[in-house]
């Protein structure tokens, strides 16, 4: 039973993460040419670099995508270190509409959206027909949602487990721990929230210890712009470090009020899912929305934090 049980959530994992590919492929081909010129263009103001870069990731479904590109762009000149700050805070919030979305019980749409994505990748031409891609990806996640769930039923009846899940919720740092890891090497901040919400509305986790986890998988996801910076010229690496004090930061301060922060989800829907979910919206928009003023400030901390060693006095 264990051993069907965990076959059938590597499934549900490797179904997930492949329908998420799919999903932003399909959204990233029908504007790859333009996404490099989007970004660069439209960042001039830390407020303009803020909507760009949450509009992007909400429709990419790819926060790391966005901060991998203006990584480059940095790396290339054409946009300044200071600049890609703007966009960094708002890949922050763009990552949790998939989340958002994901989060209410949307199974009935399965079949129409394999239906709807099959027809639109035959009928569409042109890079448009992408759009079929990128629906099929959304069926793809819900379907691998499903095993996710069916896997982990049985596992809630095991005692062992229910133990290693009550251990976390009692200690956040665990939690934190565990959320970090666990995006990091999946590298995808969207599906460790996934799985918590699942985990979550199965009762096999509370609402703290699943916020804890929402809180590691911030710092985590971090890994993807960390490699990307890697041999790139300086300003390229203060992009990567700004992005992972930004989100260690926001975790440290947000630590001690956990259970402020569940009290205050549950306001907004008695669906522990939901409840998760919002806690991730929260988080994100008050750690962007907290630096955002003072993105100058913020960008001489990293230059200081990390100087140009080559300039002599």
């Amino acid at each position: 039973m264990i051993w069907k049980s965990l076959l059938l959530f590597v499934l549900g994992m490797s179904g997930f993460l492949a329908g998420m590919w799919i999903m932003r492929t399909g959204m990233e081909r029908m504007a790859i040419d333009r996404l490099p010129q989007i970004i660069s263009r439209f960042v001039k103001t830390p407020t303009r670099g803020l909507v760009t870069g949450t509009a992007l990731s909400a429709l990419i479904h790819s926060s790391a995508g966005v901060s991998i590109i203006s990584i480059g762009l940095v790396s290339a000149g054409v946009m300044t270190f200071a600049d890609s700050l703007g966009v960094i805070l708002g890949t922050n919030i763009g990552t949790t509409f998939t989340t958002q979305m994901l989060s209410f019980d949307l199974d009935m749409l399965i079949i129409p959206s394999v239906v709807i994505g099959v027809i639109l990748s035959l009928v569409l031409r042109g890079t448009y027909k992408y759009i079929g891609l990128a629906v099929l990806g959304f069926a793809a996640i819900f379907l691998a949602l499903e095993l996710i769930e069916r896997a982990l039923a049985p596992l809630s009846q095991m005692p062992w487990f229910k133990d290693i899940l009550a251990e976390s919720s009692h200690h956040p740092l665990l939690g934190v721990l565990a959320g970090c890891v666990l995006t990091a090497i999946i590298t995808s901040s969207t599906a460790t929230t996934m799985l918590t919400i699942v985990l979550a509305g199965q009762g096999l986790i509370g609402l703290e210890g699943a916020i804890a986890i929402i809180l590691g998988n911030n710092i985590g996801t971090c890994i993807t712009s960390v490699l990307a910076a890697i041999g790139q010229p300086l300003n390229a690496k203060r992009v990567a470090l700004a992005h992972v004090i930004l989100n260690v930061l926001g975790v440290l301060i947000f630590l001690p009020f956990i259970s402020a922060l569940a009290d205050l989800c549950r306001l907004f829907s008695d669906n522990i899912g939901v409840q998760v979910a919002t806690s991730h919206l929260l988080f994100n928009v008050i750690s962007s929305l907290a630096v955002w003023p003072f993105t100058k400030w913020y960008a001489d901390l990293v230059v200081w934090l990390m100087p140009d060693r080559t300039v002599k006095p």
